[in-house]
């Protein structure tokens, strides 16, 4: 089981940076272009909320993939949880926090825990690519969300 944190201050308040960070529409604007990811089933757009699933498919590594997640934790506007229910992973769980750091200022935290199937050579291939690999992901996404949230803060 691999874990990935990243964290990330934007100058907006809390309430804003939760309700963005689960838009659908805006997650998949905000994630790498080369991997044409979309929702294609349960919640497609809006902001999802508890209880609620939704099926993403992208390529990765060359591959079409799906994975559907539902969200099983959700106290707004401090931390959500989503948890793969279908995937390409063996496992996946997602948690979202945010912090207020001042009347503006949010830290949000992104924890991301998977493990891939395979036995032995899925924990091989989860050290050798898939961590960096998704933290890598993560981090590209939270600069995205980052800047949409501060572009859409300061024109308010």
């Amino acid at each position: 089981m691999i874990t990935c944190s990243t964290e990330v201050e934007i100058e907006a308040p809390i309430e804003l940076c939760f309700d963005r960070a689960r838009c659908i529409e805006l997650h998949t604007q905000t994630v790498w272009k080369h991997t044409r990811e979309r929702a294609v089933e349960g919640r497609t757009a809006g902001m999802i909320g508890a209880g609620e699933t939704v099926t993403f498919q992208a390529r990765h590594f060359l591959v079409t993939q799906r994975l559907t997640s539902r969200i099983v934790e959700y106290d707004r506007p401090r931390r959500f949880v989503d948890e793969m229910l279908s995937g390409a992973f063996k496992s996946m769980r997602h948690e979202h926090t945010f912090a207020q750091l001042g009347p503006h200022t949010t830290l949000m935290r992104d924890t991301l825990v998977f493990s891939a199937p395979f036995g032995a050579l899925g924990w091989i291939v989860e050290r050798v690519i898939l961590r960096r690999y998704m933290l890598s992901f993560l981090k590209y996404r939270n600069r995205q969300l980052k800047s949409r949230i501060e572009e859409e803060w300061g024109n308010a």
